[in-house]
């Protein structure tokens, strides 16, 4: 029906309780996804999230006994002790050195593996690649910690065989020598993590239109310059947010991993911040001055992750943020 002239038609006014009915309904669709995304929330809440109320003790004299609100403050008592540890330029030198050193080797590797990976054209042969790369990873550090010790110990195969090829003449027991853990520490690392860190180039890769693969092929583009010219631009936005978590992850050096790998004769070399942390905090009982070390690794670390995401969207125009 026509409205009279000078007279607004009615507005019909939206069903009440239809959007809540929708959304209801897409949950419930989607309630096997929910229950395992809520598992990782409860997880997350629970182991990192509610800890943090124990930061108040970097501020105070706790002792490990009793309720933290009955310790008395300290302010900023510990956080001064840090700058005047003796031992603090060592451990973030080591820190340092091992975290940029395993950026910047490490992270180009699942990139350059996934690129090379992507144009076999062996399926069979591909998957037996991928088999043999990402098994490290489900070994933990204990174990490949025992192999790496026995292997490189003075009667282990790494001395056998390179004294068969004269490169050396005498056998070394690289664990007992600081000037070799920062090379084993890295290249175990590589090695353990590199197949899986590659899964997620080769999913993105895999997303990749085909068209645009015929289109520089019908062009003379040869394999290499169709992994230059469309490969890696279309990884751009992938290899972003990598880049920034890992930047943000730059102060954590794989306790498990140097846990495992130092002992005494190392230590020069293979004492880095989470190391330091666990010793000072759980063998000394310095709770308080353990976790403001942490409190300052964490707000370094947040910085860091900001100033890697800024860097990221000017260059790349993409980010987490």
């Amino acid at each position: 029906m026509e409205a009279k002239a000078g007279v607004q038609a009615p507005v019909p006014k939206p069903a009440i309780g239809k959007g809540k009915s929708n959304l209801l309904r897409k949950l419930y669709g989607q309630r096997y996804l929910q229950a395992m995304a809520l598992l990782g929330v409860a997880w997350m809440l629970l182991f990192h999230y509610m800890p943090m109320k124990g930061i108040v003790i970097a501020f105070k004299e706790y002792i490990g006994v009793g309720d933290i609100s009955m310790s008395p403050w300290v302010g900023w008592e510990h956080f001064r002790a840090i700058f005047e540890d003796e031992q603090m330029v060592n451990v973030v030198r080591n820190t340092l050195g091992i975290s940029l050193l395993k950026l910047i080797i490490g992270f180009p590797i699942p990139i350059v593996f996934a690129l090379f990976l992507n144009e076999l054209r062996s399926l069979r042969f591909n998957r037996i690649v991928q088999t043999i790369t990402y098994l490290p990873h489900f070994l933990s550090w204990v174990i490949l910690g025992g192999i790496l010790t026995t292997w490189l110990a003075d009667v282990g195969i790494v001395n056998d065989v390179l004294m068969g090829l004269g490169l050396i003449q005498e056998p070394i027991f690289y664990l007992s020598e600081p000037k070799y853990f920062w090379t084993i520490v890295i290249s175990s690392d590589i090695w353990k993590e590199f197949g899986w860190s590659a899964i997620i180039y080769i999913a993105a890769i895999a997303g990749i239109s085909p068209e645009l693969y015929e289109a520089a092929t019908i062009d003379g583009a040869g394999r290499f310059q169709r992994m230059r010219y469309v490969t890696l631009p279309s990884l751009k936005g992938t290899i972003s947010i990598l880049f920034i978590l890992a930047v943000g992850n730059i102060l954590n050096s794989n306790f498990d991993q140097i846990l495992v790998l130092k002992n005494q004769l190392n230590e020069s070399t293979s004492s880095v911040i989470d190391i330091y942390v666990y010793e000072i905090g759980i063998k000394q009982g310095r709770f308080s001055y353990s976790a403001a070390v942490g409190l300052v690794k964490g707000v370094i670390a947040f910085a860091l992750l900001l100033l890697a995401n800024s860097f990221t969207k000017r260059v790349n125009q993409s980010s987490l943020f």
